[in-house]
This record gives structure tokens, C-alpha cells and sequence, in this order.
């Protein structure tokens, strides 16, 4: 089941009543390090016809100080995402890299879901931008809350995991 924003809101409220000593006023941004900065670009402004906020080398000693990384550069982009939050790409200038084991089924996995007007059409871009499919169509989701919706998943750029979704009307 989807819930409107002020629903999850007042259930966590109800839920945890004070649980909190501050407040969270909205999720900034999702960052996604990446190994090719260029092709996750190339990925993520032709799938959402966006252009990037910023697009930046950064190397100020602030970032090894955040990220336990001893003198640290990134070149980093950041491209917004519908709903006012940003979507950060991050290719860490280090050595000693490795890739994870991105299954989805993995504990750690994250993924990210898109609400689409037409899941089909989205899929179809996806691919066309080099997204390879975890299925070979989109499908119907024939029980539980989201039933009636239309959904995929695709891997992208690093075998980042991305979600497809449109609502049943």
C-alpha cells in the first residue's frame, strides 16, 4: 500500500509519540557512488530528460573529515528527482575500490522505486538507456496492498536496482 506523506506522518507520530529530540524536516538528498561517472550521468539525465544541478570535482578537507577517507577527492554530480529530492552520483577518487554483491535480496540492498504515468513507456527508455531488465516485461501485481499496480525492476549503471511503478487507477 502507498501511503500519502501526511498518513506515514501521523502514524509515526501516533507510533512513536516522542521518540525523537529533533525533527526531520525532509530527505535532502540519496547518494549512489558510482564507478563511471560519465555513463551515470548519461543514465540518469536521459531516463528523467533532466539536466544536472551540479557537476563538480571536490576535494576540500571537510570530505575526508565526513567520510574516514584520508585525503579524499570525488567528482560529483547532483540531478534532482520529481518531488523536490536529489539524486547525488559520487565517483570516489581512491584506490582499493571493490564492488558489492548488489542482488536485491542481499541485506543492505537498496533500491530506488519511480511512480510513473505509463510503467511501459519508462521501461522502454530504461532499457533503451542500457538498463537490463530482472524480468522480460513489466507485470501486475496480483495480490497484497499494491495489487492492480504495474511494476518492474531493472539494474542500471554499478547494478544500482531501480523500480518501476504505476498505479492502478
Amino acid at each position: 500500500m502507498i501511503m500519502s506523506e501526511e498518513s506515514v506522518l501521523r502514524a509515526s507520530a501516533a507510533a512513536h509519540p516522542s521518540a525523537l529530540d529533533f525533527s526531520v524536516a525532509a530527505i535532502n538528498h540519496i547518494g549512489v557512488t558510482v564507478e563511471d561517472l560519465e555513463a551515470a550521468m548519461a543514465f540518469w539525465t536521459g531516463f528523467l530528460q533532466v539536466d544536472p544541478l551540479w557537476h563538480l570535482y571536490l576535494d576540500a578537507p571537510y570530505l575526508s573529515s565526513i567520510t574516514g577517507y584520508p585525503k579524499l577527492a570525488i567528482e560529483a554530480c547532483m540531478i534532482p528527482l520529481p518531488g523536490g529530492v536529489f539524486l547525488e552520483l559520487l565517483e570516489y577518487q581512491t584506490s582499493g575500490k571493490a564492488s558489492n554483491d548488489m542482488g536485491t535480496a542481499n541485506p543492505g540492498n537498496v533500491h530506488i522505486c519511480f511512480e510513473v504515468s505509463d510503467v511501459d513507456a519508462a521501461w522502454s527508455r530504461a532499457v533503451a538507456l542500457g538498463a537490463r531488465s530482472r524480468s522480460p516485461e513489466t507485470g501486475t501485481i496480483s495480490s497484497g496492498p499494491n495489487m492492480g499496480n504495474r511494476a518492474c525492476y531493472l539494474r542500471i549503471h554499478d547494478d544500482v536496482t531501480i523500480e518501476i511503478v504505476t498505479r492502478k487507477n
